[in-house]
C-alpha cells in the first residue's frame, strides 16, 4: 500500500467555489468512477499562502499512475474545470504531487507487515 499527498495551491478570493468543485465533482468523479481512495482532506495555511491537502491511498504505483490517468481524460471533469474556470478564475496555483513509501518502522495502520 502506498499514499500519496496532493497540495493545491488555492485563493481566498474563490476559496469557497474551489471547496464545492472539489466536494461535489472531483471527489465524486474520481471515487466513483476511478477507484480513488480518499483517506483525508485539509486545509491549511502556509505562510501567506492557503493550501488545500489531500491524502490518498493506492494499492501500488501503477494503479495510481492509471486512476490518474483516466480521471485527467475525463470528459465531464474537463467540462466542470471550463465552466468553474468561466465563473471563478484560475481556482488552483501549483500543485505538489508526493507519493509517501512508509518506512519499516512507521506506526502506521495500513503497513502491510
Amino acid at each position: 500500500m502506498i499514499q500519496q499527498l496532493r497540495i493545491y495551491e488555492i485563493f481566498e478570493k474563490n476559496k469557497a467555489a474551489f471547496h464545492a468543485r472539489f466536494r461535489d465533482h472531483a471527489a465524486r468523479i474520481m471515487r466513483t468512477r476511478y477507484g480513488f481512495h480518499i483517506v483525508a482532506m485539509w486545509e491549511t495555511k502556509f505562510g501567506d499562502r492557503t493550501e488545500f491537502a489531500y491524502l490518498l491511498e493506492w494499492p501500488d504505483e501503477a494503479a495510481k499512475i492509471s486512476a490518474w490517468a483516466a480521471f485527467m481524460a475525463d470528459a465531464e471533469w474537463a467540462e466542470i474545470k471550463r465552466v468553474t474556470h468561466g465563473e471563478h478564475g484560475l481556482m488552483v496555483d501549483q500543485i505538489e504531487d508526493r507519493l509517501l513509501v512508509p518506512v519499516d518502522y512507521s506506526p502506521s495502520l495500513s503497513l502491510s507487515h
